[in-house]
């Protein structure tokens, strides 16, 4: 937790503190390919340790990559249910998001990074995707929600995670390559190995 509150209030160098520290007992990894990301999570998983996908609520522009938030999990079925049920966490099909998760954790996680809540030069770039653009949030407890949905999900697993962060695509305005490089850029930063 110490890891990902410094995440959050980027403070970098006690953010690489702390992934010194849990690096080798905690694995955290990025990657900017999800398939490689499914892969990760189910070489790491042993027996029958859980894994899923995990995102924003506000993600709607992860949906060319299959990720569809707007689409309702059955939490029973997705955090108990097992392998060979594609409503479970196991299948990664279906994304689970901070209201589905929170006060809950699976082993291994996913966090599937969205461009609501960017990175700059000056800091976080807090964004809502309306209709068919994204609109800056400037309210204040606005700002505060969505970090705090990115600390939940961030939170949520027992062994070690993996972050995707997309590479968007250039011919599409609402998944500009910008809005996730300084994301992906932070991240690598702070040390975090990419697979």
């Amino acid at each position: 937790s110490a890891l990902v509150k410094n995440i959050i209030d980027i403070n970098i160098i006690e953010a690489q503190k702390n992934y010194e520290i849990l690096k080798d007992k905690y694995p955290i990894v990025i990657t900017r390919d999800l398939t490689k990301a499914r892969n990760w999570l189910r070489k790491m998983a042993r027996g029958s340790e859980r894994y899923g996908i995990v995102a924003s609520s506000q993600a709607y522009r992860l949906k060319p990559l299959g990720i569809d938030v707007r689409v309702q999990i059955n939490p029973i079925l997705w955090f108990l249910n097992g392998k060979d049920d594609v409503r479970s966490s196991y299948y990664l099909e279906d994304v689970a998001t901070e209201f589905d998760i929170q006060g809950l954790e699976l082993d291994w996680t996913c966090v599937t990074w969205n461009g609501d809540l960017r990175m700059t030069n000056s800091g976080w770039d807090y964004n809502s995707f309306v209709g068919s653009k994204w609109q800056k949030i400037n309210k204040e407890e606005r700002k505060q929600y969505l970090k705090n949905a990115y600390r939940v999900l961030l939170t949520r697993a027992r062994q070690g995670m993996v972050i995707v962060i997309p590479t968007g695509d250039e011919e599409d305005p609402t998944r500009n390559p910008k809005y996730y490089n300084g994301i992906y850029n932070y991240f690598k930063e702070i040390g975090i190995k990419e697979i």
